[in-house]
């Protein structure tokens, strides 16, 4: 027969059960919500490398260029839908959207702004996404100005000739930006024609007033016969853009070879250099890694359809080199 005491016992542990079961049921529901922290497998957060952009004073009926760079810094994939640019002469260079950053990748957005009346200009960059800020702004400000006498980039040297480069090497060449009248922001570059290639300087870059930032220009052809290209640098200066021409020419590796011989030294030599150029006169480069004991060399790193000049040298016991021989000529076919 089961008594009071013990049915209140019964009761009060079947309240506590109860109790258990439904703290159970109501965690499980709360685990199921979605979770918009960026973490365990939910939206992440979208960030801007800037949440402002200034473009800086730019010359009326020119442009200038600038970049934003979004982070995805949760752990699974964000899709953003739009991306809008308001305010005047602020504009979003062409895109593909949507566009999807994976979690912990970034992708970049460009705009340009290209004011067509003198004065302050405000805008805005609208980008709306999946993830847990799913709206997310970047002011972005410039200046149009008319005063053509402000600001001069220039660009030298004006055009870059490689002449003829292997194909499959590389040819780097150097360049430079200089700035007058006041300080220039450079904000892209753009290059074209097959193999060229721009490096040693980072974008936006700015260039004080009197001083020059050097650049280095690379050709990498990978196929023969003639390239043309340019670059095209934007910035705020009042002669924006500046440009430069490129030239060269890929060449096949050629299977010929020049056999040189000289007499020998009538002075007691340690040895012999024998240098090359590909202009009659110089400059010549040194072909050998260490001196020649005897006198004949064989050239086999030969291009096809160039043209070179040779010259040797002596070399002393006391490691003095004599002035360069009578120049000797080699047509490849």
């Amino acid at each position: 027969m089961l008594n009071v005491q013990s049915f209140r016992r019964l009761l009060a542990t079947a309240v506590v059960s109860l109790l258990v079961m439904t703290m159970a049921a109501c965690q499980g529901l709360s685990s199921a919500q979605p979770n918009n922290s960026g973490k365990g497998g939910g939206p992440g957060q979208l960030t801007g490398s800037s949440s402002i952009i200034s473009f800086g004073n730019v010359q009326v009926g020119s442009k200038q260029s600038q970049s934003v760079t979004f982070t995805n810094s949760g752990t699974a994939s964000i899709t953003v839908s739009a991306a809008t640019v308001s305010g005047s002469g602020f504009s979003l260079i062409a895109g593909t959207l949507p566009f999807t950053v994976a979690a912990g990748q970034n992708q970049t957005l460009s705009m340009t702004f290209a004011p067509q009346t003198a004065g302050a200009a405000n805008g805005t960059l609208a980008v709306t996404s999946n993830a847990s800020n799913r709206a997310l702004d970047v002011a972005l400000s410039g200046t149009g100005t008319t005063n053509a006498g402000s600001s001069q980039l220039s660009v030298s040297p004006a055009s870059i000739n490689f002449g003829n480069v292997a194909v499959g090497s590389t040819q780097n060449q150097n360049g430079k930006l200089s700035a007058s009248g006041a300080s220039v922001t450079v904000s892209s570059a753009e290059w074209n024609g097959e193999g060229y290639s721009v490096s040693g300087i980072t974008f936006p870059a700015t260039v004080p007033a009197g001083q020059s930032v050097p650049f280095t220009v690379t050709f990498a052809p990978q196929t023969a016969g003639s390239s043309a290209g340019s670059i095209v640098f934007d910035s705020n200066a009042s002669n924006s853009p500046a440009n430069e021409t490129l030239s060269g020419a890929g060449t096949q590796t050629s299977s010929h070879s020049v056999a040189l011989s000289w007499h020998a030294s009538t002075s007691e030599v340690i040895g012999y250099n024998i240098y090359r150029g590909t202009q009659s006169g110089g400059p010549y480069t040194k072909l050998n890694t260490s001196l020649l004991s005897n006198n004949s060399y064989s050239d086999t790193s030969v291009q096809s359809g160039t043209t070179y000049y040779y010259v040797a040298t002596a070399v002393d016991s006391a490691n003095e080199e004599s002035i360069y021989s009578k120049q000797a000529t080699a047509a490849i076919p």
